[in-house]
């Protein structure tokens, strides 16, 4: 097992439903969810429970802690043309996580150097935790709300803990977001083999997935003095802290 990073954050993760939606299944415009949620939308709870421009998140494992069912549900989807089609979607059912994550600096905003003080987002974080989080969780999509609360990984007992192994082949892992690398303009998809094992995933870290897909050029936005204000803090409100 490697060492944790000081700054990891542990967390329940749990809903009545989740939709961590299969690329292919896109095509034919009903979705159908992975079984397992993919490291994008883990990342993206952890950024719904403390997020800025400073840091980037980054998702070491994921614990199974109740077993996977699937559930077909008709929905009505927004068309481009307005109004509204039906569909089938394949959501997962009465999931339950437990989550390993820690933050690293973002390097492609200099300007906010000064921002990098690892005590101070560790301890909002768990603030936030503590509180359900900053923003809304969701599962996958906003059609599914989620709920994050602090917890040991590991902790507990889990519907895999007795299973070996369980790969699930070729599988989404995240995007690569040219404000999160330093010299690229390009938007790519990234994807990894992923394997199951005693309820745990284990997740590659971004740079060393194997494949890639490029889908378009993106104007970076980069955060700094040019279009992140300070507060102003009067005399009085200043009083009212201290």
């Amino acid at each position: 097992m490697p060492e944790l990073a000081k700054n990891t954050l542990e967390f329940r993760l749990w809903g009545r439903y989740a939709l961590f939606t299969d690329p292919l299944t896109k095509i034919g415009g009903e979705k159908c969810s992975y079984h397992l949620p993919t490291y994008e939308a883990l990342k993206g709870v952890c950024k719904s429970i403390y997020w800025k421009p400073t840091i980037i998140w980054v998702v070491d494992a994921v614990r199974v802690i109740r077993r996977i069912r699937t559930q077909t549900k008709g929905t009505k989807p927004l068309e481009f043309s307005g109004g509204n089609t039906l569909a089938i979607y394949t959501f997962l059912a009465n999931v339950e996580y437990q989550v390993r994550a820690h933050f690293v600096w973002n390097d492609r905003h200099k300007a906010l150097e000064k921002d990098r003080i690892d005590g101070k987002h560790y301890a909002i974080a768990k603030r936030m935790l503590e509180r359900g989080g900053r923003q809304d969780v969701f599962l996958g999509t906003r059609d599914c709300p989620g709920y994050v609360a602090p917890c040991v990984f590991g902790e507990g007992r889990g519907a895999y803990d007795d299973d070996h192994e369980i790969g699930y082949g070729l599988m989404f892992h995240g995007f690569d977001y040219p404000d999160e690398e330093e010299g690229s303009d390009e938007l790519r998809a990234r994807f990894w083999h992923p394997t199951l094992k005693r309820g745990i995933l284990t997740f590659v870290r971004p740079e060393d997935c194997g494949y890639r897909k490029f889908i378009r050029k993106v104007d970076a936005k980069i955060f700094g003095t040019h279009n992140v204000k300070p507060v102003q803090v009067t005399a009085k409100e200043l009083g009212a802290l201290e």
